[in-house]
């Protein structure tokens, strides 16, 4: 089947996307709630638990990231200046691979701290400034953010990251989840299962897709300036950037769970010009494509609004990608440990339809 839509390729028990009625569900627990609730590390205890024996409790997986990022930064900072020059998604890819394989919880700890520890440090030696180093006894996102900026972080900003991280630590069985799993049942080890998601995760038609929402909403300028531009665009054949998606058939809920996320950014900050036009050019562009393409369900996605609350946390548009891998990381590991444990080797078939064999005269 082309594309293996409805093939079902695997059991698990970490996420449930249910496009029909846009529900997405992380082990029992909707999204929103969850995005609510939990930071970071409650999400990756979340997804981990049950496939590494030596996992504890919420409090020692913080612990014990942090210790990695502290780590990571220490092992690599030898290689930043050279990653840097790099775009930062081949940057961060290129970084991944300096981190020992192995299939247990320290090279798990390793990843999540990875991506974490590497994106601010590229940004910032791409930007002429020096890399800062992580504080072991922080959050992921208040340690990301302070790496950042150089500055302590608020907690609006690391409340907004947090809600980020975890609305997109899994979702069900995307394009670099499969690719995690498939080189996971090859028993290769969670790194190389983890670069291989990343490489997935690149693409334009999976996670490069938030940038180019930033673009359309800087063409645009202003609130009521949307309908004549948005129009325009759909009139020249372009596809309106953050609306539409391969399997929900309504409304992405991870869009409301960051939307409320930047509203409670824009309210501590000087950010509400810019959430008012993103949501002036949301409406305007739900009302143009019901009009303008009715047999079609082109709703807001999820890369719509994590385009507006990256840019409010101050981290540029280059960028986006490698901070939704540090988002992804655990329902990667996760889904790795998984195949390990419950699947077995990967290996469909293909149809040949190529030209057959000439006889010989």
């Amino acid at each position: 089947m082309q594309g293996l839509d409805e093939v079902i390729a695997a059991e698990t028990v970490l996420s449930d996307v249910d496009g029909l009625n846009g529900r997405l569900t992380i082990r029992g627990r909707p999204v929103e709630q969850l995005a609510r609730s939990a930071g970071a590390e409650e999400a990756a205890h979340l997804l981990l638990d049950g496939f590494f024996p030596d996992l504890s409790d919420v409090e020692t997986l913080s612990r014990s990231i942090g210790d990695a990022r502290v780590e990571v930064f220490d092992r690599l900072a030898p290689q930043l200046a050279a990653l840097a020059a790099l775009p930062p998604v081949d940057a961060l890819r290129a970084g991944l691979s300096f981190v020992a394989d192995g299939d247990d919880l320290i090279t798990a700890h390793r990843l999540l701290a990875a991506p974490v520890v590497l994106t601010p440090a590229i940004i910032r030696l791409r930007r002429g400034l020096a890399p800062i180093g992580p504080t072991a006894d922080a959050g992921q996102a208040a340690d990301m953010l302070r790496m950042l900026t150089g500055e302590e972080t608020s907690d609006e900003a690391r409340r907004a990251l947090d809600a980020y991280l975890v609305t997109v630590c899994d979702h069900g069985l995307n394009a670099s989840t499969f690719t995690a799993r498939i080189v996971a049942s090859t028993r290769v080890g969670l790194v190389s299962a983890a670069v291989a998601a990343l490489s997935a995760l690149k693409g334009p038609l999976h996670g490069g897709a938030p940038g180019p929402v930033l673009d359309m909403l800087e063409a645009i300028g202003e609130p009521d300036a949307a309908e004549a531009w948005l129009g325009e665009a759909l009139a020249r054949g372009e596809r309106l950037m953050g609306f539409g998606h391969r399997i929900y058939k309504v409304r992405d809920p991870r869009a409301d769970a960051l939307k409320a996320a930047l509203r409670a950014l824009g309210r501590a900050r000087s950010g509400a010009s810019r959430l008012a036009l993103a949501e002036a050019v949301e409406q305007a562009a739900l009302d143009i494509l019901r009009r303008e393409k009715p047999g079609r369900s082109l709703e807001t996605n999820v890369e719509f609004y994590t385009a507006v609350l990256l840019d409010a946390l101050g981290f540029p548009a280059d960028s986006f990608t490698c901070i939704f891998a540090a988002g992804r990381m655990p329902g990667w590991i996760a889904h790795s440990r998984e195949q390990e444990l419950t699947g077995r080797l990967i290996r469909p078939q293909s149809r040949y339809v190529g030209p057959a064999p000439k006889q010989a005269a």
